[in-house]
């Protein structure tokens, strides 16, 4: 099994999931298919049918989180020491070449990725254009909207 990139405030954000999953989720659908069962006839009842769904949605995604825990390879960006490029975790200041607009993000893991607070994914099409990149250097990125050009100003590891 390959490695997991995450960061720390990555890999909390999935650990708290997975306890919320167990503790709360989990005990919430099990009552909900013991009510359903206390109704009689479930051949015909749809509160439990949508109840054991729930509750493989549930399972299902506890066993994914685990792997994904059990595979991870956590990465703090402060400790990082890439010679200014950009890699896993750092923080990339950017210049649309064409607009001149500066957006500022973080790569981080796939389950970790939020556009508005600007993290975007080590997978995404940017992120693969800008890893290896460095201040000065000029990224282009096939986007919906066509090739787009970005200057990479600034690379810093927090």
């Amino acid at each position: 099994m390959s490695t997991i990139p995450l960061t720390r405030r990555g890999s909390e954000k999935l650990r708290a999931e997975l306890q919320r999953l167990k503790t709360v989720e989990r005990r919430a659908v099990i009552q909900a298919i013991a009510d359903a069962r206390a109704q009689g006839d479930l051949s015909e009842n749809a509160e439990y049918e949508a109840a054991k769904d729930k509750q493989g949605f549930i399972e299902g995604r506890i066993l994914e989180i685990e792997g994904k825990l059990a595979a991870a390879q956590i990465i703090d960006p402060a400790a990082l020491d890439a010679d200014g490029r950009v890699v896993f975790g750092s923080t990339v200041e950017l210049e649309d070449e064409g607009s001149g607009e500066r957006v500022t993000y973080q790569i981080v893991g796939e389950d970790e990725a939020d556009l508005a607070q600007g993290l975007i994914s080590v997978g995404s099409p940017i992120a693969r254009a800008l890893i290896g990149r460095s201040a000065g250097d000029v990224a282009e990125v096939r986007a919906p909207g066509g090739l787009r050009s970005y200057e990479v100003i600034e690379v810093r590891y927090v």
